[in-house]
């Protein structure tokens, strides 16, 4: 089991995800990504906003996700 922050992952806050590989702790943050969205907050907005731009270059996010999960991978088991 890793954890990494919703910062870490590009969004906007400490809120910690656990999992035992990167693609859970992918779809934990997309579910609190969604879940902010829904309550308006303009810190995860703005987070939001930040990935879909980084979207519009396929190159750039494959870079981005691939760190990400480097990132992931280099964690101690907590």
């Amino acid at each position: 089991m890793k954890t990494m922050t919703c910062n870490q992952l590009g969004g906007a806050c400490d809120k910690e995800f656990q999992a035992e590989t990167f693609a859970q702790i992918a779809e934990m943050s997309k579910k609190h990504g969604r879940e902010m969205l829904e309550k308006e907050d303009p810190e995860h907005i703005s987070a939001m906003n930040k990935m879909k731009e980084l979207m519009q270059k396929p190159e750039d996010m494959q870079i981005w996700f691939d760190s990400k999960k480097q990132e992931f991978e280099s964690l101690p088991e907590d």
